[in-house]
């Protein structure tokens, strides 16, 4: 069986998906609206929150830094845009605080390897590794030092990429996503059946993380066996920012996590049996084998 545990949470194969709020940088750098976000995870059901750390200073290259692009702050450079939108140590104490506050787990996705570092100090359930830093092989080790369980996506990755990183990170304690990173996503490039290619191939957990509009086709990836959930949240895809229009807004997150565990409970677990629902469905319709060879018979 492929399971591990996140925080108190087992995730895996016949456990109940764990399903993660990705905030990403939606909050567009104010506190308040993250905690907005967080309220709308934890009254959903979710398993965690998920923000975004960077150091600007080593995640944006020098050739973007003074490109210009018009933001809610004006027109500012794009290096002044990633640190408005970058919270510091005072925001995610109060992130920390807020969390626990209302009883779910919180995370972020570490661009570098000093975000791990300052991650490590909040000591989170797990780390989500970007698509974006797949081959980033030096920043997987680092995240494989801390011990902690691991969450590994896979956007616009080779299968060769793929496993190279697995072989960087290993299977245990790892949970490889299926995802494709185009924001939205288009419904014909999910390739949703990736999911079961990366169980037939890998030990490890297998999960899903959608950019895609509406919520039938996440819970198609539920069906089809992904044991972990992601999907961007916002308060409102009209807002200013690049993952507002793959977000789902909180009346929709509800409904996911609803959907969901809908669906794990009618998956079953592959055994034929006989329910006590049907056997007086059974009695009445169903003729004794010798009366019904009899008719074949006849």
């Amino acid at each position: 069986m492929r399971a591990l545990r996140i925080g108190s949470r087992p995730v895996g194969d016949t456990y109940p998906a764990y399903i993660v709020a990705e905030n990403g940088i939606n909050h567009n750098g104010d506190i308040s609206i993250a905690k907005k976000l967080i309220d709308c995870a934890a009254e959903a059901g979710c398993g965690a929150v998920k923000f975004q750390k960077r150091t600007p200073e080593l995640c944006v290259p020098l050739h973007e830094r003074e490109k210009m692009r018009q933001t809610p702050w004006g027109y500012i450079s794009y290096m002044e845009y990633r640190k408005r939108v970058e919270f510091g140590i005072d925001e995610y104490v109060e992130i920390d605080r807020y969390c626990k506050s209302k009883g779910i787990d919180w995370t972020a996705s570490c661009w570098d390897e000093a975000s791990v570092e300052f991650l490590e100090q909040f000591s989170p359930p797990f780390y989500k590794i970007a698509s974006a830093l797949l081959t980033d092989f030096p920043l997987l080790a680092k995240h494989r030092r801390t011990g902690r369980p691991l969450v590994l996506s896979t956007g616009m990755s080779t299968m060769d990429e793929i496993r190279a990183a697995v072989n960087v990170l290993g299977e245990d304690n790892l949970v490889i996503v299926h995802s494709t990173s185009a924001y939205p996503c288009p419904t014909s490039e999910l390739h949703l059946r990736m999911i079961e290619t990366l169980q037939s191939e890998f030990m490890a957990p297998i999960g899903y993380s959608g950019h895609e509009v509406g919520l039938p086709t996440t819970i198609a990836a539920v069906a089809l066996g992904a044991c972990y959930i992601e999907r961007h949240v916002t308060l409102d895809r009209a807002m200013w920012g690049s993952d507002q229009a793959a977000s789902i807004e909180p009346g929709g997150l509800t409904r996911l996590v609803k959907y969901v565990r809908v669906v794990e409970e009618a998956r079953g677990d592959g055994l034929k049996r006989v329910y006590d629902s049907e056997l007086p469905i059974k009695s009445r319709l169903r003729r004794p084998a010798t009366l019904a060879a009899a008719a074949s018979n006849g």
